[in-house]
């Protein structure tokens, strides 16, 4: 895979790694429910900004000329994603904060990409190589470690809510995945609205006051880059990955996220902390330098994206083409077999058969 490939998921974990330990500084002053409210808010409202002037062509983005409208048959995918990962999610992770480290906060998100992995293998079928389910034992090992309190014989309150978290961020990475094709900034932008406004009215009903008006300032610019941004690059890589790639990538922001939470906070790593950075590091490693080639059949199938002419993408065109690449318009592919490096992206989202995995390294 190359970094021009990877680039909108590592970006994705950068943003949304920096969010974790800053929003660990805000939990002190607000309600966990009204907090996780304002974060999305932000990124709703911050996204919402960017739409009208690339609407009105004050922004250049790789999106623009995309329709703004979403096909009915793709609202329950959207509105399940909203609920799992724009409402449970951010309430679990605020109240999982309140009892936790930032820095084994920030780790025990690497799980998000584990649950998200084993949602899109079980249930959607996305074809796992060992190298990458080796990259997700040690990434579950890791969390297993950072999760134990040392003398106990129990997992803590904190990482279980965090776990839960990741667990709700995982059903909606996959939902999300089946309106991917869509403008990636509209889904995001709906997404932070929606669950913005649902959770800060079900914050504010709870009793819960507003505070200063700095720290909702400081909430909302949080959410805009951790959550509108994050996402927004997110569902990019979700074209080009796949669901269980993007995740697998999307694993490094914890690791963002400790290095500024040691900046931030005044917070001591533990002695289990150092050997469990360590085997999700190694898991990260693994997923980064997974390769996956094999003979495939593309079937024949309609859609829109922003595409170049290049072995995927040999159609004519039936209006006036003035050259420019890349552009979007619906077009049409036909039945084609052969062998590339490729994920499951758009365009390769197949089965594979009794030990594929094996063949798939070698070729």
């Amino acid at each position: 895979m190359s970094i021009r490939s990877a680039s909108p998921a590592l970006a994705a974990a950068l943003l949304f790694g920096a969010s974790t330990p800053l929003a660990k500084t805000l939990v002190e002053g607000v309600t966990p429910l009204l907090l996780a409210g304002l974060l999305y808010l932000g990124s709703g409202l911050g996204l919402g900004i960017l739409l009208t002037l690339r609407r009105i062509g004050r922004l250049e983005s790789p999106e623009a000329g995309r329709s703004w409208r979403i096909p009915r048959t793709d609202l329950p995918w959207l509105a399940g994603a909203i609920v799992a990962g724009g409402v449970l999610g951010p309430a679990l992770l605020m109240l999982g904060l309140t009892q936790t480290s930032g820095a084994s906060a920030s780790l025990l998100l690497n799980i998000e990409g584990v649950f998200t992995a084993i949602i899109a293998w079980c249930v959607f079928k996305e074809n796992a190589d060992r190298q990458i389910v080796l990259g997700m034992i040690a990434i579950v090992l890791g969390g297993i470690l950072l999760s134990w309190e040392p003398g106990g014989a129990a997992l803590s309150s904190g990482a279980l809510l965090i776990a839960g978290a990741c667990l709700c961020w995982a059903v909606d990475n996959n939902l999300t995945r089946r309106v991917a094709t869509h403008d990636a900034m509209l889904i995001a932008g709906l997404k932070g609205l929606a669950a913005g406004a649902v959770t800060t009215s079900l914050a504010l009903l709870g009793g819960a006051e507003f505070p200063p008006f700095a720290m909702v300032g400081a909430s909302l610019v949080v959410g805009f880059l951790g959550y509108g941004l994050s996402l927004t690059l997110f569902v990019l890589a979700l074209r080009t990955l796949g669901t269980a790639r993007t995740g697998a990538y999307f694993s490094v922001a914890p690791l963002f996220g400790v290095a500024l939470s040691f900046i931030l906070l005044p917070e001591n790593p533990g002695p289990l902390f150092w050997p469990a950075a360590a085997l999700m590091a190694l898991g990260v490693w693994l997923h980064l330098r997974e390769r996956h080639a094999h003979e495939h059949t593309h079937e024949p199938m309609e859609h829109s994206h922003r595409h170049v002419h290049d072995e995927h993408h040999q159609h004519a065109h039936s209006f006036a083409w003035d050259g420019v690449e890349p552009h979007a318009h619906p077009h049409r592919h036909e039945a084609l077999t052969h062998t590339h490096l490729h994920y499951p992206d758009i365009h390769h989202r197949h089965r594979h058969g009794p030990g594929h995995g094996i063949r798939a390294r070698k070729a």
